[in-house]
């Protein structure tokens, strides 16, 4: 079967990232017919918004989409491209897979959680305006929709994954209301899924138990602000972003695979950019795709390139380039 997917390599080291895990996905032998399109902050400059109409219809056609890194100015500039594709194609659960890597030293060995974050309302939607000089308003929404949605996305990720425990993390201590709402919805989940047991945490003694007992954790179910935070936290207890796969999954099959970390214009046209969060992620993708054995071949290489050490980039101690780190996966396949 050959499928089309929409490719959007992105900022700084995107398109050296992408070029590496085309190449990848090639020597697995999956045919993959790649409609590359433009979007970031380069487009912006060209064309006023991150993510042109062009952009979305593709990914509307095709249905599957791979994304390289997206810059987001900070306090300024065009809103995110990041939040824009998800709110146009109605993404609503990004999903973050973290293990931890034989071969990547860091605080945890035993790390093996997924972060399920809700991905269209909240803090994070960017919704706020100036009161006065002096006094911005951000608006927080949460809606029982969507938390019923992302509860059952949850609840339903652990049933087909052989996972054991769902645990929501709030602050419904303190936003009654809106926190309260969405524990609320994630209730009424766990009653219909007997079977995963369920716990409840308040967001910031979660922080302080992930970075102190790791293990406890199976499936995280959160609202979107609390998701990019403790996704990030996450990640940083197996090596950093450089390591981590991310999905974003909406109604009607709509998918988005994309690397999560920056675009590291430090080192951007170097050769020396880490393509594996990429690499992990599209393995998300060619599972989704229905072609699992591929999937388990890039991360089954990627692992054997990581337990023996020696072909390595400098953010994982070593001193491989981007080709260099891409050969010996292509290699371990």
């Amino acid at each position: 079967m050959r499928h089309t997917v929409t490719l959007l390599p992105g900022d700084g080291i995107g398109p050296e990232v992408a070029d590496a895990t085309v190449r990848v996905i090639e020597a697995t032998g999956v045919k993959i017919e790649w409609e590359k399109m433009e979007a970031g902050a380069e487009v912006a400059t060209k064309y006023g918004t991150p993510v042109p109409d062009e952009v979305i219809n593709s990914i509307v056609k095709n249905r599957i989409a791979l994304k390289g890194p997206l810059a987001t100015p900070i306090g300024g500039g065009f809103a995110s491209a990041n939040v824009a594709l998800r709110k146009r194609l109605n993404l609503y659960a990004n999903v973050r897979p973290v293990k931890s890597h034989p071969g990547v030293k860091s605080r945890f060995e035993n790390v093996d959680l997924v972060v399920v974050r809700e991905n269209s309302e909240d803090l994070y939607s960017g919704l706020e305006h100036i009161v006065v000089p002096g006094v911005v308003e951000s608006i927080k929404v949460i809606t029982e929709t969507a938390c019923m949605r992302i509860g059952r996305y949850a609840f339903l990720y652990a049933s087909k994954n052989g996972r054991k425990k769902v645990t929501s993390v709030h602050k419904a201590n303190i936003m009654k209301l809106a926190d309260g709402l969405f524990l609320e919805c994630l209730r009424r989940c766990a009653r219909e899924f007997p079977e995963i047991a369920y716990d409840e945490m308040i967001v910031d003694n979660t922080c302080q138990q992930m970075v102190m007992r790791p293990e406890q954790f199976d499936v995280m179910v959160m609202e979107n602000l609390y998701g990019d935070i403790l996704s990030d936290l996450a990640s940083g207890l197996i090596g950093g972003l450089g390591l981590t796969p991310s999905a974003n999954m909406g109604e009607g099959g709509i998918a988005l695979f994309e690397a999560v970390h920056g675009t590291a214009p430090d080192i951007a046209g170097r050769g020396l950019a880490n393509p594996i969060a990429l690499m992990l992620s599209s393995a998300l993708m060619l599972k989704h795709l229905g072609e699992d054995r591929a999937g388990h071949q890039i991360e089954g290489a990627i692992e054997k390139v990581l337990a023996a050490g020696t072909t390595l980039t400098g953010d994982l101690g070593g001193t491989a380039t981007t080709t260099q780190i891409t050969d010996a996966i292509i290699a371990g396949l």
